[in-house]
């Protein structure tokens, strides 16, 4: 967790801030799961105080994964609601369709590994290269923005996605 993220954890509930990249390459999307899930998820991170998506979105591949990126544009807007250490989580996600700068640093093929912080907690992070004809066969989270992404639209997408306990 990089100090300042806007993440608020109370008694009862949670709320998240958080912006993800939609990287595509070679008809393979960028994904990414906490080791021992089965579910994946869009790389990303959470939003720091006095931060702007797009700055945060870059900072967080080259933390976490060592890739320059470019953001080519804000894709779809998620309100999400799921659970998070038994608690109810409520989370506001930009997603960006990104690119590579030219010098690109992670590997293409086959999985890699990684890890991020939010709070004072660690996850270790799997992440893996899906083709996208595979995208609608596998447990993603949230499962809302498969259809968008698999469209190819420019048009920008809201979606609420509940998932409680």
């Amino acid at each position: 967790m990089t100090k300042g993220d806007i993440l608020f954890k109370e008694n009862d509930f949670i709320f998240s801030y958080r912006v993800g990249g939609i990287l595509i390459n070679n008809n393979k999307i960028l994904l990414q799961k906490q080791v021992g899930d089965e579910g994946y998820a869009i790389p990303g991170g959470h939003v720091v105080y006095k931060e702007t998506t797009e700055e945060t979105l870059i900072r967080e591949f080259k933390e976490e994964l060592n890739a320059d990126i470019k953001i080519r544009n804000l894709t779809a807007i998620g309100e999400i609601f799921f659970p998070w250490d038994n608690k109810p989580c409520q989370q506001i996600c930009l997603y960006y369709n990104i690119e590579f700068n030219e010098s690109n640093q992670i590997q293409l093929e086959d999985g890699f590994r990684g890890f991020d912080e939010a709070g004072d907690e660690r996850f270790d992070l799997e992440y893996f290269w899906i083709p996208l004809e595979k995208l609608s066969e596998i447990e993603i989270y949230p499962k809302e923005l498969v259809p968008h992404i698999l469209s190819g639209s420019n048009n920008i997408f809201h979606f609420v996605s509940r998932q409680f306990l």
